[in-house]
């Protein structure tokens, strides 16, 4: 999937004259933690909420809040910002945004043109919804985990017996990391079965192929996990 579909295009921006108060008051409204700073359309650079904390008088300053304030309106983001910015491209795909976030240490990416026009951004949150997406787990709130020989049929066999007892499948997803050489991981979710039929299913499929594990997820419990101590 590409970056274009998951981005968000309401951007909130400013401009190398905006002031770090200006800057850290639009942070703090907007629940955000880094602003793309732009110039007629074109990405210059970010600035950060680290930025912002790390040039703001030291709590110890002698200054008094007239000052401080002074100080704070008169400081400009081209003075703070960084100009050497990580970004991503919109018809980059949104596991290539991910590599970039979690490689360069970030949450999240402001999405330019080749022309370097700012058009967007994309942050770990919409990374989460699109693995969600690919996953299909609010479709499917059964996985199953397989150690499969990688040669072709492998995954088809295991769909046509899972089909065989009326199993639905919503998604197939494959990893080499974590498999022996010459086998692949592979895990297939599939729609709510009833538990009996379930049963069966789970029988037949370790009788037959190696199962690394078998879940059934409980969706309803999502909005109450909570750890309550005492």
């Amino acid at each position: 999937m590409l970056v274009q579909g998951w981005m968000a295009t309401d951007i909130i921006s400013v401009n190398e004259e905006t002031s770090m108060m200006k800057a850290s008051v639009l942070m703090k409204e907007n629940n955000i933690r880094r602003l793309p700073v732009v110039r007629k359309g074109k990405l210059v650079g970010i600035v950060t909420a680290t930025d912002l904390k790390e040039a703001s008088p030291s709590k110890a300053t002698t200054l008094d809040i007239y000052e401080i304030n002074y100080l704070l309106s008169e400081i400009k983001v081209k003075e703070l910002m960084s100009k050497d910015v990580i970004y991503v491209e919109p018809d980059e795909t949104v596991e290539f945004a991910a590599v970039l976030m979690l490689e360069n240490k970030v949450s999240g990416l402001p999405v330019v043109t080749d022309q370097q026009k700012l058009i967007g951004v994309v942050t770990q949150t919409d990374i989460f919804k699109a693995l969600i997406h690919i996953s299909g787990v609010y479709s499917g709130n059964i996985q199953f985990a397989f150690c499969l020989e990688d040669k072709p049929g492998s995954v088809h066999e295991v769909a046509d017996v899972i089909r065989s007892m009326d199993g639905r499948v919503v998604s197939i997803l494959t990893s080499y990391d974590l498999a022996d050489e010459g086998y692949r991981n592979v895990y297939f979710r599939i729609r709510p079965m009833k538990q009996e039929r379930l049963a069966k299913l789970v029988n037949t499929l370790e009788e037959r192929f190696t199962v690394l594990y078998t879940v059934k997820e409980f969706l309803e419990q999502v909005k109450g996990r909570r750890l309550r101590n005492d």
